[in-house]
């Protein structure tokens, strides 16, 4: 998949295209099914199918709050490469790109740099200076310029949509496998191994010990079943994953770190990981005694070999 980080880097050259444009923080199953869409409309018309999206999240460049992310950029690239994107052009988002006019922004974007044949959106997709432009206003420009326009309701299971404030309500609730159904993925966390306390270490638990992720949605203090993997080698390893203060030691500050099953050889500092959730086991409580905790912690590794015992499917 083509990536493009600016309007400068699209090809030229670039051929009319099926255009799907969107945050797509997550790329939860509702922007899956939007992108689905776009590509059977790409692959009738045998053109490509390119993604926008951006970064920040606009939200955070107007109102100054940004929301809680649900994937890194790089993540979010790789999901809708996953979907069959063909290429993702990046919009950075910043106050140049807000004060855009509708038509400035639609004819930059999508005429002129993007060659549009067709366009797919969601219903609430708003753009342009203080989001003037909605969908009446994409395709009504679409047909004076020469692409045309689907706009898809937002999608749900018959209950409520496929969101994403639904899924980062659930992680920060600790119901991580809801948070899977909503989002057609494990939720995850991404950052570098550091140094901690080497407590697991003298505990027979050695763990990994995740850079704190900033703006990212983490979830609530607990023990969960889940699977660490390695960025260099994409070696998926079945983890325990603690989240929490370490009460039983009158731990201060809060860790997010995970022990790899029957791993007691890994060297992973200054690695990238990823911890990808499979289900809550437990809340966090603080213990008697070390040796009620390590007592707890074996049973706490059998039941994640258990939950993870399956092909893994991340």
């Amino acid at each position: 998949m083509r990536r493009w980080f600016n309007l400068n880097e699209v090809d030229s050259q670039l051929t009319p295209s099926v255009v799907a444009i969107g945050v797509f923080d997550g790329v939860h199953r509702g922007h899956q099914d939007l992108i689905s869409r776009a590509k059977d409309v790409a692959t009738s018309k045998g053109i490509s199918l390119i993604a926008v999206t951006f970064d920040p999240h606009p939200r955070g460049v107007v109102g100054g709050n940004p929301p809680l992310a649900l994937a890194s950029l790089n993540f979010r690239l790789t999901l809708l490469e996953r979907c069959g994107v063909d290429a993702t052009l990046v919009l950075p988002f910043n106050k140049e790109l807000a004060a855009l006019s509708p038509d400035e922004f639609l004819k930059k974007v999508l005429v002129d740099h993007l060659k549009a044949q067709h366009v797919v959106v969601g219903d609430n997709f708003k753009f342009g200076y203080k989001a003037a432009g909605d969908t009446n206003y994409l395709a009504k420009f679409g047909k004076a310029n020469g692409f045309t326009t689907a706009v898809f309701q937002r999608f749900s299971d018959g209950k409520e949509p496929w969101s994403s404030t639904r899924a980062i309500n659930y992680i920060e609730s600790g119901e991580v496998d809801k948070a899977a159904l909503v989002l057609g993925r494990f939720p995850r966390l991404e950052g570098l191994v550091v140094h901690g306390d080497h407590r697991g270490r003298e505990l027979g638990y050695p763990t990994a010990n995740l850079e704190t992720p900033i703006q990212m949605s983490v979830p609530e203090d607990g023990i969960y079943a889940g699977y660490l993997v390695r960025s260099k080698t994409t070696e998926v390893l079945p983890a325990a994953i603690s989240i929490g203060t370490n009460p039983t030691f009158d731990g201060k500050e809060k860790r997010v770190e995970a022990y790899a099953l029957d791993r007691t050889d890994l060297d992973l500092y200054g690695e990238q990981v990823s911890f990808d959730f499979v289900k809550q086991l437990r809340k966090t409580v603080k213990f008697e005694s070390v040796a009620e905790l390590v007592s707890q912690m074996a049973l706490d590794v059998e039941e994640t070999r258990r939950l993870t015992s399956h092909t893994y499917n991340g």
